[in-house]
């Protein structure tokens, strides 16, 4: 079931999304050649901890890590390790933020070092494609709206839309209804309401749409081909005339 937010909880969430997008800002200036997914989750976890809030996809149904970190050809999911970051990477990071209860999430792919012009195309029209999501998120349009923006702009640029993984409401639960797919028909699905809280997430790739789950851990995903994926992810409030993200970038 949908659940519209009161005035309370879109103060937490706001908060809680506010603390997401200030731990992206802290994290960035660290993400270059060298350092491990692991250095970067522990000190994501330790910025988390230390205002007051939690790492909510630690421990969520057997994650061990506070971020998901994903590098190159996998598209969501990655568990940090000693993997070191080599200059051309490109590596998304994905945390959810729980603050009294109510939740923030947001993904940002990041480039290390000097990237190739194939993984630069890909980072700037996926996050152009949550963009062109986003201008059908207001009040009277449905979920299939964004889905067909998100879908129409990706494969005009001849992108990839994965289609097994979606965005999510988002509350007290990490995971809530509705789901918000990256791929759709105008005018189809739930109407959009004020006070709707919802995760608008594109994962494209700059090969084929097609995937797999990595074997050796159960939790990555990756992509067929092994060309690159990226994917940018914001939490948005559905207001009386539009939408507010409430994990802005502050960069």
């Amino acid at each position: 079931m949908v659940s519209i937010k009161s005035k309370r909880e879109i103060e937490l969430m706001r908060h809680a999304g506010m603390l997401v997008s200030k731990m992206h800002q802290f994290i960035k200036p660290y993400i270059k050649e060298g350092i491990t997914t692991n250095e970067l989750d522990a000190l994501c976890e330790k910025f988390i901890l230390e205002n007051d809030a939690k790492p909510t996809c630690k421990g969520f149904e057997g994650f061990p890590c506070t971020l998901c970190t994903s590098v190159n050809e996998e598209v969501v999911h990655g568990i940090p390790s000693n993997r070191k970051l080599k200059n051309g990477d490109i590596i998304t990071i994905d945390v959810v933020i729980g603050y009294k209860g109510y939740q923030g999430d947001a993904a940002w792919t990041y480039a290390v070092g000097e990237i190739d012009d194939d993984k630069k195309y890909l980072m700037e029209h996926t996050e152009q494609a949550l963009y062109e999501g986003l201008t059908m998120a207001k009040p009277g349009n449905r979920i299939g709206d964004i889905s067909f923006a998100i879908q129409k702009y990706a494969e005009d640029h001849h992108l990839g839309v994965v289609r097994e993984l979606c965005g999510h409401g988002i509350g007290k639960d990490m995971h809530e209804d509705p789901e918000v797919p990256n791929f759709g028909i105008p005018n189809t699905g739930i109407r959009l309401k004020p006070g709707m809280v919802i995760c608008i997430e594109p994962m494209l790739t700059f090969g084929k749409r097609n995937i797999y789950i990595d074997g050796d851990n159960n939790w990555t995903v990756m992509t067929q081909d092994g060309k690159p994926a990226a994917h940018f992810e914001h939490t948005v409030l559905i207001t009386d005339d539009g939408y507010e993200i409430l994990t802005p970038r502050l960069d």
